[in-house]
């Protein structure tokens, strides 16, 4: 997905707000707001949002000497959800179809994002698992990635947030466990899970879990190791969560499910959908799709 001219007051948004999470130096938050808007006179509009989200959280982490700002509130969330994942893995254990609630839940889950929003409150994340196990879910979508499940040999599950990764464990353990591999983030950047996350959600004892060498908050394949690119390849089935994973592999030619909540208009009308609903969505379902209203065009 390109970025779109809405993205840019976002851009800058979304630096300050991250600037001012992580230090109360008011020289550093102006330097910060000036070089983002130096990056956005010049901006390469084809790019990914992630693109310039790298850019600017390394900015930011080099201001203020500090290579992971967001540790602390990492592992809030990550205690948070484990222990409101207590209860829910009760809920999925006993659903009449134990899947799609484990994917409501990994999708509510989606709503842990400090780079849309810095503050998260925990009624905030109670409020989005409910209406997540109780919206209207398109059916054929859950039986497509059902399907897909259960023929793929080799499961690539490209993870998304700290705290998010509790939720995504509901998820993981409705596959199977000796096809799936789990990629985080190879270098900290916003709120994005590395291998410490995984760890604490109890991931690395279920699947195996390998970092994708990159500190892109998605997946820039260029940026990312030979040796994560090469699993990539690999996979004949790719489970993508969150936004920034669907903003930099919507154009892959893979199959790719992309399990996120739409957050962001600019995200809602890329995708076609309402802000705030739910998302399974197969890349190339969605591709074959847009093809045909191009040509129809």
């Amino acid at each position: 997905m390109r970025i779109y001219l809405d993205c840019i007051p976002c851009f800058v948004r979304q630096a300050l707000d991250s600037a001012r999470l992580v230090t109360d130096d008011e020289r550093i938050h102006e330097k910060v707001v000036r070089e983002v808007l130096r990056l956005a006179s010049d901006l390469d509009m084809s790019q990914s949002p992630p693109a310039i989200g790298q850019q600017i959280h390394r900015l930011i982490r080099e201001l203020i000497d500090n290579t992971d700002p967001y540790r602390e509130l990492k592992q809030r969330f990550n205690r948070l959800a484990l222990r409101l994942c207590v209860e829910l893995e009760e809920r999925v254990r006993t659903s009449e179809d134990p899947l799609e609630t484990a994917v409501r839940l990994a999708i509510a889950g989606n709503i842990i994002d400090l780079g849309v929003k810095t503050s998260i409150k925990e009624s905030d994340i109670e409020r989005i698992i409910r209406d997540c196990l109780t919206a209207d879910f398109d059916n054929q979508q859950i039986e497509g990635f059902r399907n897909a499940v259960s023929r793929a040999e080799k499961i690539l599950y490209l993870a998304d947030n700290a705290g998010e990764i509790v939720f995504d464990r509901l998820l993981i353990e409705q596959l199977p466990a000796e096809k799936v591999t789990v990629a985080v983030k190879g270098a900290p950047v916003i709120n994005d899970a590395t291998i410490e996350d995984a760890e604490f959600a109890g991931l690395t004892k279920m699947v195996e879990v390998i970092d994708n060498g990159s500190d892109v908050p998605g997946t820039i394949l260029e940026t990312c190791s030979q040796t994560f690119r090469a699993r990539f390849e690999d996979a004949d089935l790719i489970v993508a969560k969150g936004q920034g994973n669907y903003e930099t592999l919507s154009g892959a030619d893979k199959n790719i499910f992309f399990v996120l909540k739409a957050k962001c208009p600019v995200i809602a009308g890329d995708l076609g959908c309402e802000v705030g609903e739910m998302i399974l969505r197969n890349s190339k379902a969605f591709n074959d799709i847009v093809d045909l209203v191009k040509d129809a065009e």
